[in-house]
Order: C-alpha cells, then sequence, then structure tokens
C-alpha cells in the first residue's frame, strides 16, 4: 500500500457565525462555519496585493466550550482533512463543495462570549509578559 496524506493546518477568522444542525440518522452535532485566511504578496507593478481565501470548515460534537467561543471574527487554528463532495441541486445539475472535515480545533487569543460574558482566552490570565503590546499587529 502506497503512503498517503490528507492533513490541513489554518489560522484564519471566522467569516460568520456557525450554524449547528443534527444528523438525520445518527443525531450527531454538525457544525458549519467558514474561516478566512490571508495572502500578500507584490504585484507586477511593485504594490502590495491583498489576497483572502475562504474556507468552509466542518465540524461534528463540538464542545459546548467551542460553540461558545466561536463567533464572526473570533481567531482559529484548524487542523483536519480535505473533502469534496457532489450531490444533484432540485435542478438536476451536478454540485460540487470542498470542505475541512475538522479533527482538531483551537481558539487564539481571547474572544468575550455575548452569552455569559465569560472570556474564553490561550493564553494565563494577566497576558504575556515578554510581548509589549506596543508590537501587536492589530
Amino acid at each position: 500500500m502506497a503512503f498517503t496524506l490528507n492533513k490541513v493546518q489554518l489560522i484564519g477568522k471566522l467569516g460568520r457565525d456557525p450554524e449547528t444542525r443534527f444528523g438525520q440518522s445518527n443525531n450527531v452535532a454538525i457544525t458549519n462555519f467558514s474561516i478566512a485566511t490571508d495572502n500578500s504578496y507584490k504585484g507586477k507593478d511593485g504594490n502590495w496585493v491583498n489576497e483572502t481565501t475562504w474556507h468552509r470548515i466542518v465540524a461534528f460534537n463540538l464542545s459546548d466550550y467551542m460553540k461558545n467561543y466561536l463567533r464572526k471574527g473570533a481567531n482559529v487554528y484548524v487542523e483536519g482533512r480535505i473533502s469534496t463532495r457532489e450531490w444533484t441541486d432540485k435542478e438536476n445539475i451536478k454540485r460540487f463543495t470542498t470542505e475541512i472535515i475538522v479533527d482538531k480545533m483551537i481558539p487564539l487569543g481571547a474572544k468575550e462570549s455575548s452569552q455569559d460574558n465569560q472570556t474564553f482566552a490561550s493564553e494565563p490570565e494577566g497576558g504575556n509578559p515578554s510581548a509589549p503590546e506596543d508590537d501587536l499587529p492589530f
């Protein structure tokens, strides 16, 4: 058997709040959202060009913590695999979509939860003393 690998690692911002539904046959929670990643390069004219790529993300049985954290604008690390699905729509046209199926997800940075006003952070309270606030890119 030949060795193959289907692995994706992304760090990006949520483009919209996630939507969760439950599978009909097995009652599994399926959460869908999109994240944006950015790439910058110098164009032929010497000016910087910014490109944004949108990724469809599918996660199964997310914890309540992650459901509370995931809101539009939140930074997140996603690790998973690429999956392409095919179906026929109502007009009998064959459609395709490519998604990232989540294996691992880590929230990055602090984010306020609108439900319970609890702060979710990836670093200890008080911040990182080795990273001065003046050097932050935002």
